[in-house]
């Protein structure tokens, strides 16, 4: 097992022992990136809102890292397949607003969510041909909306 992995279980395993939480996580590390899978009694507390509490354990995990290895290190920690789960959900939701964009014409907004989330939307309808995505807003209040395509982006010509 390499050194940076062992690290990492360490780092892991600290930050959840003074959190007062009882975790049993994997860690694999694939080309640049290193996920950490975590199981847990309570999975919807180390989850939050919209997963909120788990970009804030990534965040942190993440810092620590940086800190012990002086570098940046791609992580992405994932609590019972939240994650691939809230995937779906968000490409569903993607082309659920596309159709309406579609039917009636007019933009669809998102409500605000994370970089992670936003980048799930937008690849979901980056190949629709009626549609566009762009982000707006700044910070916590990031949003996207699904908008008709232009004729430049090959939407439908009038």
């Amino acid at each position: 097992m390499d050194q940076q992995i062992k690290d990492l279980e360490k780092i892991t395993k600290d930050l959840f022992s003074h959190l007062g939480f009882q975790v049993d996580f994997q860690i694999k590390k694939e080309a640049e990136l290193v996920t950490i899978h975590l199981n847990s009694d309570e999975p919807g507390v180390l989850i939050g809102y919209h997963g909120q509490a788990l970009n804030a354990l990534q965040q942190m995990i993440t810092l620590m890292a940086f800190k012990k290895f002086g570098q940046w290190v791609r992580i992405l920690v994932d609590v019972e397949d939240y994650r691939e789960k809230r995937k779906e959900v968000l490409e569903r939701m993607a082309q659920s607003a596309a159709q309406k964009v579609k039917l009636s014409g007019q933009n669809e907004a998102f409500p605000p969510m994370s970089s992670f989330e936003r980048r799930i939307i937008h690849l979901a309808l980056a190949d629709h041909p009626e549609v566009e995505t762009i982000s707006e807003g700044e910070g916590n209040q990031r949003h996207i909306i699904v908008k008709p395509a232009s004729p430049s982006q090959g939407g439908p010509k009038s």
